[in-house]
């Protein structure tokens, strides 16, 4: 008789309501072997015995199979003692003692096999818009408590037919404890309701009179999976340009759902690599390039991105959705259901009450269903740079995110080290010692769940919160910006999600350092121990981050805006930096924002200033571009910035905004980005036409150097200051001579990027001289959301043989602030020590 071997398997990573406990089962049905697969808080726990070669070849199955939404994060074998078992079994899942390590799924579009069913007249799902399996379907948006069962789900109130609980709980069904499993006799249902909220129709006359009423232009409110849509026609021009003038939304684009990637192919331009992740199981927004109207395509409306030259396509996610677009076969307006600025509605109550009533009546209905959202979830949105993905919101399909750090694996065995150190200074000596010790230590001890749990809290603009368990680091969803009290009451009921289903209490809370930020507000109210961290810093830990790296990097940090040390306003940074800390190598020449933040929203005030260093008042005030400004206003203004009094700013973003209040006559910044987002339209077809070759001539630079006499503040600055009045003063010089948008627009970005790289190439010498090696280089900061800037400085780059550290799917913008603040705490040896002790 053979003998039998025993193992036990625990599993950490996103193995729970991915089909994972009945791929064991059939694995173990495979090879023949007897035991049982268990879920719990911790994960996947797995007992299984049998002759030692079957053994061997389930271990290798582990390794090189898998169910296609799983993913294996920690994975430890063990010896087991045999035991007297005749069968394998699934056992009944266990909430466990300690914090939960499992990692909560995110919601993922329905599959091909339930989209085959829903169109099947002879299945039993057929027609039905809430059909999912294991494979697909909602998982964030309708959990409440882990393990992932449905008790712990927004389906606990609906009741399985037989039909449905036969499959429920067979393993070899691909709906065996898929959560939200129903069909139209026992799941969820549709409800039509008109803007006073009277019931108007429900099931498939509530989806056949939506469809009616969308083709009649009428404006919806749709419950997706983790809130609700605004929707309408996109070829209705009228009801495109109502839901704008409802909404006041005058100008930032709309997002279109397309029927098909055949319908999108009507519409848009892309790369294999963006078709793929159009169609790609987490079904983002993706920004595409229009497409010249054909006349068999039915036209769009014009209005649904003005004056730009890119299109966010997406596909549909849920059965609804596909349901929806198979009757109407035409793309529709889906933007999020909120007021302008605030997070996406979750509650059709909600909904009526924000959006169906005067003065601010934004829907003529809503179809809504009583499948409750438990955590909101935005669309993602995201862009192709070359072959490279960038994420531009984290949300549905990718978050919450979560990265297991190997780095941080070690932390326990070196924090006692560390603390001894007593590593404090920002100094160079201080941040290479404290990098070299973590990033030599060996990962492999198994104690990660001994270091502290910390909360960061992100920053004010598209705000996000990052935790850890143990060496598992977690992104939540898009937030949104922070500027009313619905978003900072939708921050903590996002906070209180991740509180619940990780039983997470922080021991530290980590913040940005600008005090008047909503998230340091909460911060400040509570007793926890707190840290600051530099804006710009954590957007180069956000990248490090998402390499698990901690040793120096050379980054540029370039955005809209952020408190640096000095109390002004940074934003154009070159930072060496590391896990304790950064040293401010160059930085944009500071320009005076006239107006304070008024300056911000009328780019106008921007180009004045800038201008302004150079040219005198009189000879600006006869430029076409502040024409429309009073003669006194302007020379009031001029003296104002004369006199160095006023905020000054360091930011390449507001540079963007200048360049484009020249280039075209922007006045008012209508949305965030709108700047970058036109001028990249202008350099497009500056490409289209052919004039790369003429950039060269016109001399625009970004130059990298040293004032004549810089102040004590500057002469930190190793590598000085790029000068941003003479880039401006040949702008202008050229644009006198030849007014071409275009070709300036593309003439513009070009030297902003081979400013960075003439920075990069003068840090590598300054390093090499000052005998540290060559170092990784990160490109973070919404600056690098234009795709002309970060495919220049890419493929520069990669020419010159730099290393850079890809952001992967953090967003580059401040969505990835929140993670860059965590990894900043973990490194700490003060604070690890401190709180491990304790």
């Amino acid at each position: 008789m053979t003998a039998l071997v025993a193992q036990s398997f625990n599993i950490k990573g996103i193995v729970q309501g991915v089909g994972f406990r009945p791929w064991i089962f059939q694995l173990a049905k495979r090879f023949q072997l007897t035991g049982h697969v268990l879920n719990d808080g911790q994960g996947v726990s797995i007992l299984v015995q049998g002759p030692e070669m079957a053994l061997a070849g389930f271990r290798a199955a582990l390794d090189t199979e898998r169910p296609p939404l799983c993913r294996i994060d920690e994975l430890t074998v063990s010896h087991a003692q045999v035991q007297d078992l005749q069968d394998f079994t699934i056992a009944h899942s266990s909430a466990g003692q300690a914090a939960a390590i499992v990692t909560v799924g995110s919601d993922k579009s329905n599959c091909d096999a339930c989209l085959a069913e829903i169109r099947d007249p002879n299945n039993r799902h057929f027609g039905y818009p809430f059909t999912n399996c294991t494979h697909c379907g909602p998982r964030y948006t309708i959990i409440r408590n882990l393990p992932y069962d449905r008790h712990n789900t927004a389906m606990a109130g609906f009741a399985l037919c037989d039909a449905c609980r036969q499959a429920y709980e067979d393993p070899m069904d691909r709906r065996y404890h898929a959560q939200p499993v129903s069909c139209p006799k026992c799941g969820p249902e549709l409800t039509l309701r008109g803007a006073g909220g009277e019931i108007l129709a429900k099931r498939e006359q509530a989806l056949a009179q939506t469809i009616a009423l969308i083709e009649q232009g009428k404006i919806l409110a749709i419950k997706g999976l983790g809130g609700f849509h605004l929707i309408c026609d996109a070829g209705n021009h009228d009801a495109v340009t109502e839901l704008r003038r409802r909404k006041c939304r005058p100008a930032k684009p709309l997002a279109l759902m397309m029927p098909s990637i055949e319908f999108a192919k009507q519409y848009a331009e892309g790369s294999s690599a963006e078709w793929q992740l159009l169609s790609s199981q987490e079904r983002p927004i993706v920004l595409m390039a229009k497409k010249q109207h054909h006349a068999d395509a039915p036209a769009l409306s014009s209005a649904i991105a003005p004056d730009i030259d890119r299109l966010g396509l997406f596909l549909p996610y849920t059965p609804l959705h596909t349901l929806l677009l198979d009757g109407l076969l035409r793309p529709l307006v889906a933007t999020s259901a909120n007021r302008s600025g605030e997070p996406i509605i979750t509650d059709g109550d909600e909904v009526l009450q924000q959006l169906g009533k005067p003065p601010l009546a934004v829907v003529d209905a809503i179809l809504d269903h009583n499948r409750p959202i438990i955590n909101g979830c935005d669309d993602s949105v995201v862009q192709m740079l070359d072959d490279e993905l960038q994420v531009l919101r984290l949300a549905r399909g990718y978050a919450p995110l979560s990265l297991p750090s190997k780095c941080l694996a070690s932390m326990n065995i070196v924090s006692k080290c560390l603390a001894s150190m007593n590593i404090v200074s920002k100094s160079l000596v201080s941040m290479n010692t404290a990098s070299k010790s973590l990033a030599n230590k060996d990962s492999g001890d198994n104690s990660s769940n001994k270091l502290p749990s910390l909360l960061a809290v992100g920053p004010q603009q598209k705000n996000t919160l990052a935790l850890n368990i143990g060496n598992q680091l977690y992104l939540s969803p898009h937030i949104g910006d922070l500027f009313s009290v619905e978003a900072e009451g939708y921050f903590e009921r996002t906070l209180q999600s991740f509180q619940r289903l990780y039983r997470f209490e922080p021991e530290a809370i980590i913040r940005d350092k600008h005090p008047d930020y909503a998230s340091s507000r909460w911060a400040e109210r509570q007793s926890t121990r707190q840290l600051e961290v530099q804006h710009h810093f954590a957007h180069l830990l956000a990248v490090m981050a998402a390499n698990d790296y901690s040793g120096k990097v050379l980054g540029f940090s370039f955005d809209g805006t952020g408190l640096g040390d000095d109390n002004q306003l940074w934003g154009g940074e070159l930072l060496l930096a590391d896990c304790q800390g950064f040293q401010r190598l160059a930085t944009l020449s500071p320009m005076t924002l006239l107006g304070g933040e008024q300056a911000i929203r009328e780019p106008w005030r921007l180009l004045y200033s800038l201008l302004l260093q150079n040219h005198g008042i009189e000879e600006l005030q006869q430029l076409a571009v502040f024409a429309a400004e009073p003669a006194a206003k302007l020379t009031n203004l001029g003296k104002l910035a004369n006199s160095g009094i006023g905020p000054k700013s360091h930011s390449i973003g507001r540079l963007f905004d200048a360049a484009a209040a020249l280039l075209a006559n922007l006045r008012l910044s209508q949305y965030e980005g709108q700047a970058g987002i036109i001028l990249e339209t202008l350099a497009r077809r500056a490409i289209a036409a052919g004039k790369q070759q003429r950039v060269e001539k016109l001399g625009l630079e970004l130059k990298l150097e040293h004032e004549l006499e810089p102040t004590n503040t500057r002469a930190e600055l190793v590598l000085g200051q790029w000068q941003s009045a003479p880039l401006f003063s040949a702008l202008l010089l050229a644009w006198r001579t030849e007014p071409d948008s275009e070709l300036l627009a593309l003439a513009f970005i070009q030297a902003i990027g081979k400013g960075i790289i003439t920075a990069a190439l003068k840090a590598r010498n300054w390093l090499k001289a000052e005998g540290i090696d060559e170092l990784p280089l990160v490109l973070s900061g919404g600056v690098f959301q234009s795709r002309l800037l970060s495919e220049y400085c890419h493929r520069e780059l990669a020419r010159l043989e730099f290393h850079r550290l890809k952001p992967g799917l953090v967003p580059v913008n401040d969505g990835g602030i929140a993670l860059g603040q965590l990894w900043y705490g973990l490194h700490q040896p003060g604070l690890t020590q401190s709180l491990v002790e304790r």
